[in-house]
Formats: C-alpha cells, structure tokens, sequence
C-alpha cells in the first residue's frame, strides 16, 4: 500500500506541474496565433482525449513529462512553410513561446507559498532578530572558525545583515567553499572565515551551528522518563543540568555526552519554571543504532500567523528568490566537482517525499508543490539544448548574428543536448535505487 501511495501522490504533484507548464506553452502559442497540433500529458503512444478546434489534447501512457506540439517547430518537418507554424514566427516570438511554460511555474511556486502564507506562516519563537548562533557542533566547520554560541551573524558570504534563513542557504550551497564571515560578539565585531563540509546524509553544505530558539515539547512517550518526571506536550525546555538550553540541537549533544545519567532538566510551564530529575532510557533506533532519550519529541517552538495579501505575496517573492539561488548554487557545486550529485531526487525520491507531505498534511503538501514547481522552471531554464533554457540561448545568438544557425549545426548541438540530458536521467534514476538498498 506504501509504494501505491507513494506512486499516487508523486502523479498528483508532477502532474500539476507538467499541466501548468504546458499550459504556459500552449497559451503563449496560441496569443502568437501558432497552429498547435497537439497538447499531451505524458509521452508515447495515445491513450485518450479529445479534439477541440485543431488541437488534441491527449493522456499518454508514460506520466513523467509532457509536451505541446506546434506545426512547423523542428527544422524540416512538414509545415515548416505554414505561416502558421512555429519557425514562421519572429525570433521574440518564439522565444517568448519557450520562456512562458517555466515562467508559470514560477507563478505557481509564488501563488501557492503566498497562498500558504495567507493561512499560516511559521515564526519560530526565540529567533527573531538578527541571526544568532544557538548552538556549535565540536570539531565542526563552526566550531574550527571559532564561532561561539550567542555569536551574531552580520555578514556572510557577501549577504550584509542577513536573515538565518539565509545564512542557512548560503552554507548549503557552499560545500568545500571558504566563505568569509562578520561576527558580533559581546558587542564587538570579529571576523571569519567558513568552509562548510558535505553533510553525509543530505549530501550538501553543512556548517555545524543551529540557530537559537526556544525548545517545546512536542508528542510524550509512554512510560519513558519524561512522562514519570511530569514533563508534558507544550511545555518549553529552559536548562538541562543547569544549562541554558537554546537549540533542540544541544539538548541531544548534552544527552549523548551524559551516557545515561540522569539529568536535571528545567521546563517552563504557563510562565512558571520547574526542574525534575528524568531517567534516559537506552533506545534501539534501528538494528544498528541505540541512543538514550528522555521520550520527548523536541521542535523549536513555533506559532503561525495569517498574514496580509501583499506582505505574504513579498515573502513568497523573497522566499522563491533565495530557493532558486540556492538550487543555481548547488548546480555549481556539483559542476565544480566541490558537491555530490546524489542529493538530486529522482522519480521514485519524489514520490516518497510526495508521499510523506501528504501524510503530514495539506499545508506541508503545498509547500513541496511550491518548491517542485520552482526546480522544474529553474531546471528547464537551464542552456541545455531540448530544455526551454537552450532554445531561448539559442534563438539569443541567433538575434545578435541576425541570421538562423546552419540545419547541420543545429542539429548536432540538439543531439548532444538529448545524450548529456538522458545521461543526468540514467544518473538520478541510479541515485534513486541506490538509496533503497541497504548499505
């Protein structure tokens, strides 16, 4: 039932995007008056549809992509002289025609996140402000610059004054690559310098430092220590052993070092502080693993907020913005060698993240249409040739050389732009199994 789940969900989500995506083909097609034979959800032979005016608009049996067929649109083909068809058209024209297809899946990443934002954006209680370190993992990247716990971050990487969520999509994208930094310490200003690591897991930058914010108690486990201390859901954790506490992240680290010992853990409750004594437990995480817990789940605490039309329509913008920039910076650490290709998701990878964000709810859905919806614009925007990104190139140069590329040329470039293409595909479906096998 999991993997009909998984495969369900994965065609609900791609296939929005693909019916958007083409959408935005067809309509700027038909606004140039380009006589457009066929609209297709997937590819390969017909499985049904329907005739409206001279389009058919079809289902095909393979699901993962789509296309819209123009008369005239490859080179040769029969009515390449129709007025009509697609290389009848002005150069503008045409590159307008292959823009419009990511350019709606832009507009759809940003509706759907503001839309979100409309009904429920996330503020985490503790971080607001400048971004200010939480919490630094020993011999971490963090931790080798000198970056203290409580350290503001004023600058890193170019960005002056950023938010963490931005210090967070800088360092992602930022493996193996120095990155300078300004610090605010005890009011005064330091200077360093970064070079996140590759995260073993995630497979993209990591820095070793967590924001700070406040801890809130989450589900209890039954008969763990916790739950026999009188810790409850809702509760916020304030010190542990007397430690301020001020990342989920240290609590962890403090537990693993305790091995076990039972610790003095601090919680506020209805603005009143009390400290219990809880037994960890030894825990069989998988067959491999064991760790002590307390039996709590632990989440920064969070309160949502509705907000207006034109402030959530700017964070989206702002949110989409700094998604996408990430995205191009991955791309370029993997072109620098400097990143693993292994954390692209392919089909299967999809439909289980489909699958869990339906599982978590509506909300957590969208926001993973928004972010699927923005990596396909981005990625068809890329100059590869075949993607909407290297017939735009394409038809770029030809508008500067004021004449049309030789047949010849043009269809050696479209050939190695289909190996390279089928190659990244081979590759993400190789990555895809890889990660259902046992290690």
């Amino acid at each position: 039932m999991a993997v009909i789940s998984n495969i369900w969900w994965m065609l609900v989500l791609i296939g929005i995007m693909i019916l958007i995506h083409e959408l935005g083909h067809y309509w700027a097609a038909r606004w140039f008056d380009v006589h457009v034979e066929a609209f297709s959800f997937g590819f390969g032979p017909r499985l049904f549809g329907y005739r409206r005016g001279e389009t058919d608009f079809r289902v095909s049996l393979i699901p993962f992509g789509g296309y819209v067929k123009m008369v005239g649109e490859q080179v040769g083909e029969d009515g390449g002289e129709d007025p009509r068809g697609f290389l009848a058209k002005p150069r503008w024209q045409r590159m307008i025609i292959a823009f419009a297809g990511p350019a709606m899946n832009i507009i759809l990443a940003v509706g759907l996140l503001a839309g979100l934002y409309m009904n429920r954006y996330p503020k985490v209680v503790g971080s607001e402000g400048a971004p200010t370190i939480g919490f630094v993992e020993k011999d971490s990247p963090a931790a080798k610059a000198g970056v203290q716990e409580l350290d503001v971050i004023t600058a890193i990487d170019g960005i002056q004054n950023p938010s963490w969520e931005q210090v967070t999509l800088a360092v992602v994208g930022a493996a193996n690559r120095e990155m300078a930094m300004l610090l605010t310490r005890n009011g005064k200003e330091v200077t360093a310098a970064i070079t996140p690591e590759i995260d073993d897991i995630t497979n993209v930058g990591h820095a070793g430092w967590y924001d700070r914010h406040e801890i809130q108690v989450g589900a209890i486990s039954a008969g763990m220590g916790a739950e026999k201390a009188g810790v409850k859901s809702g509760d916020v954790l304030v010190a542990f052993d007397g430690i301020p506490l001020r990342s989920t992240a240290k609590l962890h680290s403090l537990l693993k070092e305790g091995a076990g010992k039972p610790v003095q853990l601090t919680y506020s409750r209805d603005t009143k502080q009390t400290t219990v004594t809880v037994e960890p437990k030894l825990t069989e995480l998988d067959h491999k693993n064991k760790r002590y817990l307390l039996g709590v789940q632990l989440t920064p605490r969070v309160v949502f907020v509705a907000l207006p039309f034109g402030e959530a329509m700017r964070e989206s913008v702002i949110q989409n913005q700094r998604s996408a920039g990430v995205i191009l910076q991955l791309l370029r650490g993997m072109v620098e060698r400097r990143m693993s290709p292994k954390s692209l998701e392919g089909p299967i990878g999809i439909a289980r993240l489909s699958s869990e964000a339906a599982r978590e709810g509506f909300a957590t859905f969208i926001g993973l249409m928004a972010a699927v919806s923005l990596n396909l614009a981005v990625f068809n925007l890329l100059p590869i040739p075949i993607l909407d990104g290297g017939t735009i190139l394409m038809l770029g140069i030809e508008m500067v050389m004021r004449r049309d590329l030789s047949l010849q040329l043009k269809e050696n470039i479209f050939k190695v732009g289909f190996v390279f293409l089928m190659t990244v595909v081979a590759f993400v479906l190789y990555n895809d199994i890889s990660k259902l096998l046992p290690t």
